[in-house]
């Protein structure tokens, strides 16, 4: 089964969140190959990419395996929104996502991602001068609200769909929630029944469990995961083999998962050098090494990873280890 955004046929799986600052091409690419449906690009200024900041436009740099695919921009100016839109439409994106649910103060404290939930009249100028300025589909992604008594995202998604945005993502918590408690799946839900484009549903999806039950409870034409894939991209392919003919895969043997992670890391490395991507790979690694036997002490390592050696010195450590805990005494 696919859902359409637009002209734009993704597969109805599911899909990765744009995670700023972990969501970069190399685990977007991995993520593809793994069975996710549809990426979007880390976070992106519009007016660090009008100013030519040169971080900023490889920001929006997609691989050819990223398609359909979008790129993701914030800000809270309606005109620099559109030209930066324009601008970006050089790395031919399928989609252009709006940020409007980012809770970082850096962010929000300077009007732009979950502030502008505060703002609809503005939210609305600004989708409506993006969707003006570019080819092809708009989506927008906010929260339930900026707090607990200004929970408007039903509001918040007429208002896009007015505007011209073709599919909303909701995130199910207020930016005064961040990431906890659990996401409120049955503002999404009211979501889904208030408006005629698609709704794209993201919060606390880790487990084919998760993905199936937000499909059957609120209705979404996508599911999106955000931390649910930090270090098990493998997710994807779960979820797209259950939804295809009910099979439940199980979890890869930590050999497999950890080959995910060099992979991921050796194509960094090819995008920003080695240096910046082992820097990165750190926390990366963490998240892969969850629950691996002996898991502290590896963790301990992975702040000194500074060369794709070290990283596979780490990965061979913990197979060994994890071999030994498998050992009869």
């Amino acid at each position: 089964m696919r859902i359409k955004i637009g002209t734009v046929s993704i597969q109805r799986t599911a899909a990765l969140a744009p995670l700023a600052g972990v969501a970069d091409r190399a685990f977007r690419e991995v993520c593809r190959a793994l069975g996710a449906a549809y990426t979007i690009g880390e976070m992106t200024s519009s007016k660090g990419l009008i100013y030519q900041n040169k971080k900023t436009a490889d920001l929006l740099t997609l691989g050819p395996s990223e398609h359909p695919g979008g790129i993701q921009l914030f800000g809270d100016d309606p005109l620099t929104m559109a030209r930066a839109a324009e601008m970006s439409m050089a790395h031919e994106p399928d989609i252009i996502d709006i940020n409007m649910g980012c809770p970082a103060p850096k962010i929000a404290g300077n009007g732009g991602g979950s502030a502008l939930m505060k703002n609809p009249e503005l939210a609305g100028q600004i989708i409506r001068e993006v969707s003006r300025a570019v080819p092809v589909p708009v989506t927008v992604k906010f929260r339930k609200g900026w707090d607990d008594r200004s929970v408007n995202a039903v509001e918040f998604a007429k208002i896009a769909e007015q505007n011209g945005a073709a599919a909303v993502t909701v995130h199910g918590r207020t930016r005064q929630q961040m990431y906890a408690p659990f996401a409120d799946w049955q503002i999404i839900k009211e979501v889904k029944e208030a408006v005629s484009i698609p709704v794209i549903g993201n919060g606390d999806v880790d487990s084919v469990a998760a993905a199936v039950q937000m499909y059957e409870q609120t209705g979404v034409d996508l599911v999106m995961i955000g931390r649910g894939a930090l270090g098990n991209p493998y997710l994807f392919t779960q979820i797209a083999r259950y939804l295809a003919d009910g099979t439940l895969l199980p979890d890869p043997p930590l050999s497999q998962r950890l080959g995910y992670l060099l992979e991921q890391t050796r194509l960094a490395a090819g995008y920003k050098g080695e240096q910046v991507a082992l820097k990165e790979a750190r926390k990366h690694a963490a998240w892969y090494l969850k629950g691996v036997h002996g898991a502290a002490r590896l963790r301990g390592r992975t702040g000194s990873l500074k060369t794709l050696s070290d990283l596979e010195g780490l990965i061979q450590d913990a197979l060994e280890e994890e071999q030994k805990a498998a050992s009869p005494l």
